[in-house]
């Protein structure tokens, strides 16, 4: 058990790593500003690695899903936080049924062989 632990403990790093790489594509301008550009690079290799790691125990779909549900999910609250993204109640409750979606994987992921 401590090895799923581990592994999903992986795949959130992987997730949080997933909203920086997204966020520091807007700060590269199109791959025009180096520095941005390099970290931003680097924050994605990070991301692939630690979802390639919490893949050895989580099955891929449900790795995947979680990965970028948590990717989109902070991406998104960034957007509003960071660029003046729209904070209106639809984009709200579609952030959270990507929650609830993510959480359900977790609970099955523990109930189903791989």
């Amino acid at each position: 058990m401590a090895a799923q632990n581990l592994a999903w403990f992986y795949l959130v790093l992987a997730g949080l790593a997933e909203i920086g790489w997204a966020v520091g594509l807007k700060y590269t301008e199109g791959f025009t500003k180096p520095l941005p550009t390099v970290l931003t690079l680097a924050v994605m290799s990070l991301s692939f690695w630690l979802l390639s790691l919490a893949m050895r125990s989580i099955p891929l779909g449900t790795a995947y899903a979680a990965w970028t549900g948590i990717g989109a999910v902070g991406t998104v609250i960034l957007g509003m936080v960071l660029f003046g993204e729209p904070r209106d109640l639809a984009r709200i409750g579609c952030i959270v049924l990507i929650v609830g979606g993510v959480v359900g994987l977790k609970v099955l992921a523990g109930s189903s062989p791989h």
